[in-house]
């Protein structure tokens, strides 16, 4: 129960008033206050919120003015937000004294309700400056309270009027409802914020630990690399030339994963074209062209699909073309929300005896099993006279396209 502060002048007859339906008029009241506890929960931007909030009130009341005022602790003020009727130039550069010598620094102060039914001859206040140009004679103040950390209130609603009247105790639980409302509305702004702000953290932290992932596996690569160099044989040095390209992969997730703009995702386009450039700068005699759809991919599949092509063009490289170089194809493509990964060759073919399931297929194509197991998804194989080709079907939904380029990336 709010207290009341109440300055009672003499007795004004108000006709208008008494001739008013009181009935019509209080369900008038609860109505405003149902649409704005609607407009609170389903609106985020804050001033608007404020703004609403004041253009009702002074609808339920039936007054032209009304005004948010918020406490600035550091001027000890309560200046303007929102508000209806005023100036042009008052909102959020005219601000009130906030002591107990105004009625709303009154009502800040005690936390009461305060009606001031005849401003200029209430001997407890003095008549702030922005009431007085504006010719008004009646205010009704109350406190919005705020739940969070710190100072538990935001600062006073408020509804003034230049004519003669009376504000009652029913206006003042009216608009008593309209302050708690927005207390609520204002620590949910509050609490968003604060979330907003941990997310950004986040964020921030995810990308650099992406960033030393990747400076670390970079440096793995390199140590693979200058081993292989050194190695006593050449079924060695594939070994770890293979391993290099694997951890390679490994890292070019992670580089795109802190350098994108969508946290724990990665471009498609981008990263296939990456990729792309990176095989081709370990293979010689051949050509190899990528083509990607433009969509997002999480990092939990993108490190996979990274090994799969890797594996899947290493081996096209190594036996489609024992006699000299040829084309080698990669393609990613997004169709009904799915993802499409053909790699494909013209070269010699798989031999007829070769079954990829079958333990004694290489260390590398045991990578690929694996990797599609990862993804639960499917590998088809398909050998001709015109070569080599893999289609992997992988129930991955990718990403929100509406942020991705229109058009397909070509790498």
């Amino acid at each position: 129960m709010h207290e009341v502060f109440i300055s009672v002048p003499e007795p004004i007859e108000t006709p208008s008033r008494l001739s008013r339906d009181e009935l019509g008029y209080r369900l008038r009241q609860q109505s405003l206050l149902g649409e704005f506890g609607r407009t609170a929960m389903q609106t985020r931007d804050f001033r608007e919120i404020l703004q609403r909030a004041t253009e009702l009130c002074a609808i339920g009341l039936q007054s032209p003015f009304a005004k948010v005022l918020e406490y600035e602790p550091d001027e000890k003020r309560l200046m303007v937000r929102a508000g209806v009727g005023w100036a042009p130039g008052t909102i959020d550069a005219v601000s009130l004294a906030a002591d107990v010598g105004s009625p709303a620094g009154y009502a800040y102060q005690t936390g009461m309700t305060v009606i001031s039914n005849q401003l200029e001859s209430d001997a407890r206040f003095r008549t702030p400056r922005l009431l007085a140009d504006h010719g008004i004679r009646r205010a009704i103040n109350v406190l919005i309270e705020k739940g969070g950390e710190g100072n538990a209130f935001f600062g006073v609603l408020e509804v003034d009027s230049a004519d003669p009247g009376q504000f009652n105790q029913d206006d003042a639980n009216f608009l008593a409802g309209f302050a708690g409302l927005l207390g609520i509305a204002i620590e949910r702004q509050q609490a968003d914020a604060r979330l907003q702000e941990a997310l950004k953290h986040q964020a921030l932290l995810t990308r650099e630990m992406s960033h030393r992932v990747k400076n670390s596996l970079t440096s793995v690569v390199g140590l693979l690399r200058v081993q292989a160099r050194s190695a006593p044989s050449k079924d060695v040095k594939n070994a770890l030339e293979d391993a290099s390209l694997r951890v390679s992969t490994i890292a070019e997730v992670h580089d795109h994963l802190w350098r994108s703009s969508h946290i724990g995702y990665v471009e498609l386009a981008d990263f296939m074209t990456e990729l792309c450039k990176k095989l081709r700068g370990n293979i010689e005699r051949h050509t190899l062209h990528c083509h990607a759809d433009p969509m997002l991919l999480a990092a939990d599949h993108a490190i996979p699909l990274g090994l799969l092509i890797n594996e899947l063009v290493t081996n096209a490289v190594k036996y489609a073309y024992p006699e000299g170089g040829g084309d080698i194809e990669v393609s990613a493509r997004d169709i009904n929300g799915y993802l499409h990964v053909e790699v494909s060759d013209h070269g010699v073919g798989l031999p007829e005896a070769f079954d990829i399931d079958q333990p004694r297929a290489s260390l590398g194509f045991k990578v690929v099993t694996g990797m599609v197991k990862q993804l639960q998804g499917h590998l088809t194989l398909s050998r001709d006279r015109k070569g080599t080709r893999f289609l992997l079907d992988l129930p991955i939904l990718t990403g929100p396209k509406q942020l991705m380029p229109s058009q397909p990336g070509e790498a």
